[in-house]
């Protein structure tokens, strides 16, 4: 059982602001960025390149949550500076745990490129 199935089990605390039937998501114990957001599916799937064809209500749902909670926390409307969503994928893509997650950073500039 990953860290993330943990949290999603309630076995680990977590600060959420979001819960559906497909995923949750709660502030990044360390943070990146002034707001650090991780928007996991409920379901295990290892990585993005891990996902089948049956998964792409999923994928749509994440990128769609993610953009609903940019826009609760002001980070879409005109005065905003913006924000970054970041999948990674395997060692070499930064992926610390085994379970699709989408970052949602926003507060600071992001740099480019990442790393």
């Amino acid at each position: 059982m990953t860290l993330f199935e943990k949290i999603i089990a309630g076995e680990i605390p977590a600060d959420f602001v979001h819960k559906d039937d497909l995923c949750v998501a709660f502030r990044d114990i360390d943070p990146q960025a002034p707001t650090h957001i991780l928007i996991i599916p409920r379901k295990p799937i290892p990585r993005v390149g891990r996902a089948g064809d049956e998964d792409k209500a999923i994928l749509g749902h994440l990128l769609l949550v993610a953009r609903d909670i940019a826009e609760e926390l002001g980070f879409i409307d005109e005065a905003s500076e913006g924000f970054r969503l970041v999948i990674n994928h395997g060692k070499d893509g930064g992926e610390a745990v085994p379970h699709l997650h989408v970052h949602l950073l926003a507060g600071r500039q992001m740099a480019w490129p990442p790393g």
